[in-house]
């Protein structure tokens, strides 16, 4: 790998992007005793990004890159002998992945299969023969204009939508075809379909004795507008009648056997349609009992929520039960950390073990067969992510655990501070979480601007993780400052549902809380505070410049302005309603206009940057323009920043000179109006 460390001490820098070498999904092999995970890179001059397989021996003793070249090589995953891995690459065709096969003791990938569509999560059979996969085959239409070159080059002439869910951000336009699940022969490659027809079955797992496959899906009348209404279905793994599990209702993720065969533990929602509420572990027996809520009273959030931008997790790590089917762990998301949890699946009341805990952030994890030993990512606040090992039979936690890679040396050369948390009060005496980010070499005599940082979602958190663009800020001179008000996860379902069908209320009022509190802290100049924030966060800031002028310049991010016409613009389609409680616009205009920050855009002054997003299918691009249409009629001083072919998610996963430009016309804007 090209080594791209620089020399001497430094500032954090825009241009840092490249640098970043990203780990995600940790797998642990069946014996323990190696991990293999996926490493990515950003190639400077041609802007791309590749991922190479890395393999380190559990004990610590030895790290190396497993596989090379300029491909992305992506979900490793062990054969039940660890013999094997099988893995996803575009080796061959950067348009198109397929399954790979490697020895793991050495020898050349084969490909596995040659299937035209997109490959989603995969798995081996307990006996190692057969790999069951989430698979969407390409359209028919598609598949003839690549067979035709003067057809390829036209390209499509026109789009014939029949249902709500024809896009998704950061995948684009979706194909007619559906999600279906298949069977491919490990040592063949031969492809069975064994579902069809016109829903998504997704998340296939094997069952322990290898005789049936658990998936998902949403078979309503209407799977695009009823959202939540996902069921658990049996199928033979050779294809035949599926059976519906008795459960609850409500959308599932995760599902999973339990190893003696009894049990089905997934993640689901209390009650359909309340997006704000935590993800709970529900546990369902196989005889039609129906499902047991196992987590619920323990107000615990049992999936990744927290927002950072050097992440590399894609896939979501649990839960995974343990060898005696007793306990089921699972990530949970808690007061700015993201831990590992054991639950036991049966005891009443609810218990919880905390396995990975402290200040930071767990990603991705895997056990070994014996459940003895755990891999994960650890991500603290003044790294980037690692991969760490854990034996959970020591008993000395800090013995136990072991960092296996060490990626980003650089860091140790660029001079930084540690964020400092913060628990203060909100207007109405309510508790919360903030951090302080101060500039290197500061000075606590001196009186330095500020840039208020809001989150999106809103059910996210900040945390205790590694956040580049706040050390580009303060590296800049700037105090930056973030937090979590109500409405975001990680504090309970209370605090998350505070804003359920009143955005801009409780949350606007804990934002400027923590903008009071800051304001007042001796080294804070309170004429030089700025502020800014992405989506949700996009939203807050296009609220606060129309009910207030204290802060000197804003910086509003693929926002949401307008709830009317975001309704229907957005991939989310109808979520809107799930996701904030808003109503539909003809059911009641005026709900929806009181939680739309343009509503108040008139009494603006705040000299405001708008940054979106072309390809933005979460958070149309018109709801930026709004804002910026409607402030230079106003005669207010604002700039728009439009970044083509990116997506929702630009600050986390774009093109790293579209991420770099974001961050430097942003800095630029605040040195403007702060400096």
């Amino acid at each position: 790998m090209t080594d791209n460390t620089p020399t001497g001490p430094r500032l954090t820098a825009a241009d840092d992007l490249y640098l970043f070498q990203t780990p995600s999904d940790p797998q642990i092999s069946p014996d323990g005793t190696q991990v293999v995970f996926c490493v990515q890179r950003v190639e400077r001059a041609t802007e791309k990004k590749y991922t190479n397989l890395w393999l380190a021996d559990s004990d610590g003793r030895r790290l190396r890159q497993f596989s090379h070249g300029k491909w992305a090589d992506t979900q490793p995953r062990w054969s039940p002998d660890g013999g094997t891995l099988a893995f996803l690459s575009n080796r061959g065709s950067e348009e198109q992945a397929q399954i790979h096969l490697i020895p793991v003791d050495g020898g050349e990938a084969r490909p596995l299969t040659d299937l035209k569509g997109n490959f989603a999560n995969f798995e081996w059979s307990p006996d190692g023969a057969k790999l069951v996969c989430q698979f969407r085959k390409k359209d028919a239409d598609a598949l003839e204009r690549e067979k035709d070159e003067a057809k390829k080059k036209l390209g499509v002439s026109y789009r014939h939508i029949t249902r709500g869910d024809y896009k998704f951000d950061g995948a684009g336009y979706l194909p007619q075809e559906r999600w279906h699940v298949w069977v491919i022969d490990a040592e063949s490659g031969e492809a069975t379909q064994l579902t069809e027809g016109d829903h998504d079955e997704t998340e296939p797992r094997w069952s322990p004795d290898g005789q049936s496959i658990l998936f998902a899906s949403n078979r309503s009348e209407r799977p695009d507008m009823e959202l939540d209404e996902t069921e658990l279905y049996l199928i033979p793994a050779t294809g035949g009648e599926m059976r519906q599990l008795v459960t609850r209702p409500g959308r599932k993720f995760g599902a999973v056997f339990s190893p003696d065969g009894q049990h089905v533990a997934y993640i689901g929602r209390q009650q359909p349609g309340r997006w704000y509420q935590n993800a709970v572990l529900y546990v369902a027996p196989l005889d039609g009992s129906g499902a047991r809520d196992v987590s619920g009273p323990l107000d615990l959030h049992l999936v990744p929520a927290t927002t950072g931008d050097v992440v590399g997790d894609a896939f979501p790590a649990g839960p995974v039960w343990s060898a005696d089917s007793r306990r089921v762990f699972d990530l949970a998301t808690a007061r700015g950390n993201q831990s590992i949890v054991a639950l036991d699946a049966f005891a009443e009341p609810a218990t919880a073990e905390w396995l990975v805990d402290g200040r930071g952030v767990a990603g991705g994890f895997t056990f070994d067969r014996a459940r003895a030993r755990l891999a994960y990512i650890w991500s603290p606040p003044n790294d980037a992510a690692q991969v760490c090992v854990r034996d959970l039979q020591s008993e000395s936690p800090d013995a136990a655990t072991r960092t296996l890679t060490a990626l980003n040396p650089w860091l140790a050369e660029v001079e930084t501070t540690t964020p400092e948390e913060v628990w203060f009060k909100a207007a109405d005496g309510y508790d919360l979480h903030g951090w302080i980010l101060k500039p290197p070499g500061f000075d606590p005599s001196q009186r330095y601007p500020s840039i208020l940082q809001i989150h999106g979602g809103p059910q996210m958190q900040y945390g205790n993780f590694y956040m580049h663009e706040f050390h580009q800020q303060a590296a800049a001179g700037y105090v930056v400052y973030w937090s979590n008000p109500r409405g975001s996860q990680g504090y309970g379902e209370a605090h998350a549902g505070a804003i359920y069908g009143q955005w801009g209320t409780v949350d606007y009022d804990d934002v400027m809380a923590w903008a009071d509190t800051v304001a007042k802290l001796p080294y804070i100049d309170p004429q030089r505070m700025g502020v800014t924030g992405g989506s949700y966060g996009g939203y807050m800031t296009t609220l606060i410049i129309g009910r207030t002028d204290r802060f000197k310049a804003a910086v509003a991010q693929r926002v949401v302005s307008n709830f009317l016409s975001f309704y229907g613009s957005s991939d989310l389609n109808a979520g809107l309603e799930h996701l904030a409680g808003a109503p539909a616009p003809w059911d009641d205009v005026a709900a929806c206009w009181a939680q739309s920050p343009i509503s108040a855009i008139g009494n603006a002054k705040t000299p405001t940057l708008v940054i979106h997003s072309e390809n933005d299918y979460r958070c149309d691009q018109e709801q930026g323009e709004q804002v910026f249409i409607a402030l230079r009629r106003l005669g207010v001083d604002t700039e728009l920043l439009l970044l083509p072919g990116e997506s929702h998610g630009v600050s986390r996963g774009g093109r790293t000179d579209r991420r770099i430009a974001r961050l430097e016309v942003m800095l630029g804007w605040f040195e403007k109006y702060l400096k």
